[in-house]
């Protein structure tokens, strides 16, 4: 044997007579190699979903879009469906319906906006002037009409230097204007698809599927679509309540553009949780503000009215029979949604956590609650009242 061979058996030896060391130990365990292939592995798919996600993301937004209005709509086109029409007229009939009342809407915002804006460039020493002299009769401030107005009519001015960089900026709104309208007819297209040919759909799904399974995915799909649909019908019941009576309200008290006005207050209190009114009340209050402080200050008595009047009165009536969705609930899907997808998130949000509380309410057995005051939904002191007053009679 060489000197080198020697060597190499001498230092084998040697680690051998080391406590607790032998060639097994210096091994790696069998769960090192499978734990690196399904790091790397996840690390390739996580990259490779990031990918993907830069490109389709928006597609997937419009799809997810299409999927809520498709759950909302479906109920109504079934009904009609079973009295004879054709699903793919009675779809279209329904997402024309709900075109026809959107475009209402931004149109008589927009036109409201554009109208106040000119009328404000227009008479804008007018709106200055009595701006001050309210201000000065208020808060008893010296500031001079005259002064602001210079100011505001500089060309060199922040104002006009702000209107002249507006300006620049008209084609890029128009281009994204036109790319709004082009995910539209996209939203509209996918939601006729999936609710005309739903019944093709489900039968592809369910034939992938075994009986039982099939009945447990048809009854959750039926549950969502009845429950967001019905959801989605009474807030829309309660934004057209809403329009109608601020509009008797802004009507009445001659208030500047009072139909865009109240369908501004009736979707956007309907369709915004827990601080909804109080955000859509905001832009008609400032807008009555300018032609009278007075007026200004009924039409926001008026809109803290009618919320009261609307939650013990016409929203337990409405979503007695639909669902309602806890308000604690719905603004935290909003926050979530806005921290997710922005504005569009927030509207998704909405059909999203009633869905989900729809699915999860039917989950699981129901059982009798006891009696007790932590879980009476009346209030304490109106149940005890009433509980004197059926004794006395009784």
């Amino acid at each position: 044997m060489s000197p080198e061979h020697e060597a190499r058996s001498n230092l084998g030896d040697a680690a051998d007579d080391v406590p607790g060391t032998s060639s097994e130990d210096r091994r790696l365990p069998s769960w090192v190699v499978p734990a690196v292939i399904i790091f790397w592995s996840g690390f390739l798919w996580a990259i490779a979903v990031r990918f993907l996600w830069s490109k389709l993301g928006g597609l997937f937004v419009l799809l997810a879009i299409s999927v809520f209005l498709a759950l909302a709509i479906e109920p109504g086109v079934n009904r009609l469906a079973r009295r004879g029409w054709r699903r793919g007229r009675a779809t279209a009939l329904i997402l024309f319906g709900v075109m026809a009342l959107f475009l209402v809407f931004v149109g008589a915002i927009g036109t409201l906006v554009g109208s106040q804006i000119a009328g404000l460039l227009q008479d804008s020493e007018t709106y200055i002037s009595d701006s001050v002299e309210t201000i000065n009769d208020t808060f008893g401030t010296n500031l001079d009409a005259q002064e602001v107005i210079d100011d505001f009519n500089d060309p060199d001015g922040a104002v006009q230097g702000f209107i002249a960089d507006q300006q620049d900026n008209v084609v890029r709104l128009s281009v994204a204007a036109l790319a709004g309208l082009l995910q539209l007819l996209s939203v509209l297209l996918f939601t006729f698809y999936l609710v005309a040919d739903g019944p093709k759909l489900r039968r592809a799904i369910c034939s992938r599927l075994t009986p039982a399974r099939q009945e447990r995915v048809l009854g959750a799909w039926e549950l969502a679509g009845t429950k967001t649909g019905g959801y989605l019908y009474s807030r829309a019941l309660l934004a057209m309540l809403s329009a109608v009576f601020h509009w008797i309200v802004f009507q009445s008290l001659g208030t500047a553009a009072p139909v865009a006005m109240a369908l501004w207050v009736g979707i956007v209190s309907q369709f915004l949780p827990v601080v909804g009114t109080y955000l859509a009340g905001v832009l008609p209050v400032l807008l009555t503000f300018l032609d009278s402080p007075l007026k200004a200050v009924i039409v926001l008595i008026a809109i803290v009215v009618y919320q009261q009047i609307e939650n013990y009165l016409f929203s337990p009536r409405i979503t007695a029979h639909t669902m309602e969705l806890h308000p604690a609930l719905a603004f935290g899907a909003a926050l979530g949604g806005v921290a997710v997808l922005g504005a569009v998130g927030a509207v998704l949000a909405l059909p999203a956590a009633a869905m989900g509380q729809a699915i999860v309410s039917e989950w699981g057995d129901r059982h009798q609650v006891i009696k007790s005051e932590l879980t009476d939904v009346r209030h304490h002191r109106v149940w005890k009242r009433w509980s004197k007053l059926r004794k006395a009679r009784g």
